[in-house]
């Protein structure tokens, strides 16, 4: 694979990214030993699930052993809320954060002091991996708060040794103005907010591809090679995939490499992934599209075991490191949508919105119930300065979900602007009225 002149060094490798697979199983089976009796032994929830099931820490001879063990699910988390699941006193943790709770309690994680450390170290692998070296200017536009975005990215950056922008999300014309002023080589941010940030220069009468910015590094929801495409051609950057959740640790569980941008890299010897039947809970072969599960390997304040994450991807063999990739995510297995009997993922008319050069990345996908038929509205909206016949790329795009996709829908194409953009955090894509 030719070198990309962003892409380290080997010498600034860690050995374990270059380890043989022989070493990375051993490491990770000593791990996930320590793990599993660490979490019986201190978390009455593991030890009362483990006791139900039959298994017990001794029982796990090899990593395919796993397999024996229960679950964890988010509500787990919420039924223990807040501190309920923790393997450490409350006064070694050091640091907690939360999720929104918007749909119920909040999730609460917690870190010790060597979890914050090791949080660390992982994102600044990912951000070497994504190019990033000690001295660069790296604005950081997730949010700061009980999200783990804005924190955990900012913790990485600085040990890695570069120069942090803490700027946060939202304030686009700032977000505009900083870029402008400070020049950073590096954005952390989401990819729907990115595409905001790239219309406020646009809207200044200013070109992002004349900026400092060489490297982007997107996570915290689903994106589409569309979208990279797309986000690479209007700032001029590579467009860098990063992967993580709060309760398995944050940002930094997987990133992707820039030589490569071809799924982001597990760091296998923190975190060891499954793929599952998502119906059965049946552990598939690497290759098998289903949903991801990861087992903490060094958590000390919340060892998790067999996390579904809800994320449908797949595991794949390794290229620029020694461990495993995940594919894109496709979705969520709590985020697709049933369509008169059909499984339809917002990502599949994010790819054919993007499709057409007319339209923005923008769009909405509206599901309403009329009487017992479901009707499905999707909004997308024209590039700014672009003139079309509205009409002839309504159907373009309604045909082009019919076939690909193979649901009917009514198609808007609004003009630049109509659709409310998201400044602090993931885009809201869909809007299911249904149940409501």
């Amino acid at each position: 694979m030719p070198a990309h002149p962003l892409s380290p060094a080997p010498d600034d490798l860690e050995p374990i990214e270059t380890a043989s697979r022989d070493e990375i199983t051993a490491l990770q089976l000593q791990r996930l030993r320590s793990t599993l009796q660490r979490a019986y032994d201190r978390v009455p929830h593991y030890r009362q699930a483990f006791d139900a099931k039959g298994v017990h820490p001794g029982d796990c001879r090899q990593l395919a052993d796993l397999a024996e063990f229960p679950f964890t699910v988010k509500k787990d988390l919420r039924d223990h809320y807040p501190f309920g699941l923790f393997a450490v006193p409350r006064e070694q943790v050091v640091r907690l954060h939360a999720s929104s709770g918007t749909t119920g309690k909040p999730t609460v994680v917690g870190y010790t002091k060597n979890d914050i450390a090791t949080w660390a170290d992982l994102v600044a692998r990912s951000i070497r991996a994504a190019g990033g070296r000690a001295g660069d200017i790296i604005q950081i536009a997730y949010g700061y708060g009980l999200f783990t975005g804005g924190l955990g990215a900012h913790y990485g950056a600085e040990k890695l040794g570069c120069t942090v922008i803490p700027m946060s999300g939202g304030q686009t014309e700032k977000q505009v103005q900083l870029i402008c002023d400070l020049g950073p080589k590096i954005i952390m941010v989401t990819p729907s907010y990115m595409q905001v940030i790239i219309e406020e220069f646009a809207r200044q009468g200013l070109d992002a591809r004349d900026t400092s910015l060489k490297i982007g590094i997107f996570g915290a929801e689903p994106w589409t090679e569309a979208m990279r495409r797309d986000i690479e051609a209007k700032a001029g950057i590579d467009a860098v995939d990063i992967y993580g959740l709060s309760e398995v640790m944050g940002p930094g569980v997987a990133s992707e490499c820039i030589e490569s941008k071809d799924g982001p890299v597990v760091w296998e010897d923190h975190f060891y992934p499954e793929i599952i039947n998502p119906d059965t809970g049946e552990v598939l072969p690497d290759g098998s599209e289903g949903e991801l599960v990861f087992t903490s390997l060094t958590k000390e304040a919340l060892p998790i075991i067999r996390y579904r994450t809800r994320d449908l991807t797949r595991l794949l063999a390794p290229t620029s490191r020694a461990f495993r990739r995940m594919g894109k995510i496709v979705g969520r297995s709590d985020d697709m949508l049933i369509i008169r009997g059909v499984n339809v993922f917002p990502t599949q008319i994010e790819e054919i919105v993007l499709a057409h050069d007319k339209l923005s990345g923008q769009y909405q996908v509206l599901v309403r119930r009329d009487g017992l038929l479901d009707e499905v509205e999707v909004h997308c909206e024209l590039q700014p300065g672009t003139q079309g016949d509205v009409g002839e790329i309504a159907r373009w795009v309604q045909h082009r979900i019919k076939t690909l996709v193979g649901i009917t829908t009514t198609v808007k194409v609004l003009t630049p602007d109509s659709i409310q953009r998201t400044l602090t955090g993931k885009a809201r894509r869909v809007i299911d009225t249904r149940h409501l």
